[in-house]
């Protein structure tokens, strides 16, 4: 619902335009963001307090954020729910921020609500950073289209991101950095458990047992609801459940956790449910009932993931269908790097590489270090193939490639570990020295290090939205 005051500062806002809204989105990244979140409350009661009128899913952690957001919003889908998400970053377009049951906003539903937000923080007087005003337009949107439940990733600071001026029913955390022996573990994992809200549940997919315990103490003090942590890797397609397998069965867990807490009660009749057994039939199946599945068997959650779509954009991504084949990875952290890392094996396990190339963009992130190239040493001792490192398109509003990273330092470095590297002039000049140098039917190029070079990609194929 939108007051009064806001159908006035509609009135005297002038209405922008698709790349009006862009233009003022890429300039606003420039304003600094209000770590008391004032900007975000005032936007939030200007529209009508939309925040408060929402059930939530938050997810954290290092990695898998938006894998874990994608797979619950796949099965709530699937049992009978209108499922928002709120997705971070994007590759071309702001709209890949914002799904509803899993398809991206139009571009007229976007301009709509981009306007709205706009006009009020202009009647405002407010220079709000654009996470503010994306996070204030997927409020709004989830809101105006009567989403049953919304999931939002989150930083692991509860004191600056705006988006926890909602209230999150789950609270899903899907791993942390390994802190062994590290004297200021419970104080970073506190930052992620601050985040749990009174009476909401909690679950992770982390695997350390010090992380888990130190988070088991912290969420009691929330008096947040601690669920069992997730033991067991969903049954993906190979290769995804190695590497997506854990995300997978945490958003199991989440949406079943969901289910059952606040949208299943004693009036509730379960039907084809994946996550939720119907009332009466828990425990050993009677004969009649067992004769009734082999008549009519029923889809179980396995059948349902070896069904479902894996790839997310940016997200290990193998287009297969290109020659050579390309694989999109946003990874950018050593931890995110490992998994790709482990992925590339996987693939050449699966079918003998003819040639690799990896590409990776140099974006002022958390992978120029000597973990990384530990990292690249270790892969290439038992796979043969070479590394690109490239600039990235320097982007005036955002920063991006602004402070690139001493390429020619890590290329001597991994030639020094009998690596085979390289320095391109640009993306371009890489992807056209990594066609060269694999198999043009059996080959494969890997392109990482950030979503500004996934971005650079498609935009050298000349497509500028999904």
């Amino acid at each position: 619902m939108i007051n009064k005051q806001t159908a006035k500062s509609e009135v005297q806002h002038k209405q922008l335009s698709y790349n009006d809204i862009i233009e003022f989105l890429d300039k606003s990244w420039a304003n600094e963001i209000d770590k008391t979140k004032s900007v975000i409350k005032k936007l939030d009661a200007h529209l009508g307090n939309p925040s408060k009128k929402l059930k939530t899913i938050f997810i954290s952690g290092i990695n898998g954020k938006s894998l874990t957001a994608n797979f619950t919003s796949l099965l709530l889908k699937k049992e009978g729910l209108k499922v928002g998400a709120f997705y971070s970053p994007h590759i071309l377009t702001y709209n890949e921020r914002f799904s509803l049951n899993n398809e991206f906003i139009t571009n007229k539903n976007f301009v709509e609500i981009a306007n709205e937000v706009i006009s009020a923080s202009g009647q405002l007087n407010l220079k709000a950073n654009t996470l503010e005003l994306l996070t204030a337009m997927a409020i709004m949107f989830f809101e105006k289209n009567g989403t049953d439940v919304a999931i939002f990733e989150v930083s692991t600071n509860k004191n600056w991101d705006p988006v926890t001026i909602c209230k999150n029913n789950v609270y899903a955390i899907t791993r942390i950095d390994d802190l062994k022996d590290n004297p200021q573990a419970e104080s970073i994992i506190k930052e992620f458990t601050d985040v749990a809200e009174k009476s909401s549940w909690v679950i992770s997919a982390d695997q350390s047992k010090i992380n888990l315990q130190i988070m088991e103490k912290l969420i009691e003090k929330t008096e947040a609801k601690w669920a069992m942590p997730i033991r067991k890797l969903a049954v993906l397609p190979y290769p995804f459940e190695q590497l997506h397998g854990r995300c997978a069965a945490l958003a199991e867990r989440v949406a079943q956790i969901f289910l059952e807490n606040y949208v299943i009660n004693e009036n509730t009749v379960v039907g084809e449910s994946l996550l939720i057994k119907p009332k009466g039939q828990r425990g050993r199946p009677t004969i009649e009932h067992k004769r009734k599945l082999e008549q009519n068997p029923k889809k179980t959650i396995e059948h349902f993931w070896k069904e479902a779509s894996i790839n997310l954009n940016g997200r290990f991504e193998l287009l297969d269908k290109e020659r050579p084949s390309i694989l999109l990875d946003n990874a950018s952290n050593v931890d995110a790097f490992d998994n790709l890392l482990l992925g590339v094996r996987l693939l050449h396990y699966q079918k003998s590489l003819k040639g690799l190339a990896i590409i990776i963009g140099c974006e002022n992130n958390r992978l120029e270090n000597d973990e990384f190239v530990k990292q690249l040493r270790y892969f290439f001792k038992k796979t043969s193939g070479q590394v690109i490192f490239t600039p990235i398109k320097y982007n005036p509003y955002t920063e991006t490639g602004k402070n690139a990273w001493d390429a020619e330092k890590l290329t001597n470095a991994l030639k020094n570990a009998k690596v085979k590297a390289k320095v391109a002039k640009n993306f371009a000049d890489a992807l056209d020295s990594a066609k060269k140098s694999v198999d043009e039917r059996n080959g494969l190029i890997v392109i990482c290090g950030s979503k500004s070079i996934i971005s650079e990609y498609w935009e050298n194929k000349g497509i500028k939205k999904f």
